[in-house]
């Protein structure tokens, strides 16, 4: 996989779908019941920065005839998306509406709403 998003044979356009069907939804899943912290935050940009990087292949700068890696801000131009921090933000905040739809019979719920009862069994 990591080799198809730096081959030169397929396109920016189809490099991104790639980007965004597998390996983003591989890094999303269940992430609305993750807790991240600042260090965790930080891993998720360096991430995403990569990939992107890597979608992206270094620019050959005219001027100076040299090959040259672009930076967070050309790469944020070049794919205006939000922050993966925020997508996972974003879907802890629906997490809660979906789990209040289920209803009281199901265990999430009661966990949810803070009405656990008898004793929960350690392990």
């Amino acid at each position: 996989m990591r080799n198809l998003l730096s081959s030169s044979l397929l396109s920016n356009n189809l490099k991104i779908k790639i980007y965004r069907n597998t390996i983003l939804r591989v890094v999303l899943h269940g992430c609305e019941t993750l807790s991240l912290t600042l260090r965790e935050e930080r891993r998720l940009r360096l991430f995403q920065n990569w990939e992107l990087k890597r979608i992206f292949d270094p620019k050959r700068d005219e001027v100076a005839g040299e090959w040259k890696t672009q930076h967070h801000e050309e790469l944020n131009d070049l794919y205006p998306s939000s922050n993966i921090a925020r997508v996972i933000k974003s879907r802890r905040m629906r997490w809660p509406w979906h789990v209040a739809r289920m209803g009281d019979r199901r265990g999430v719920y009661s966990v949810l709403v803070g009405k656990t009862e008898g004793k929960i069994p350690l392990g």
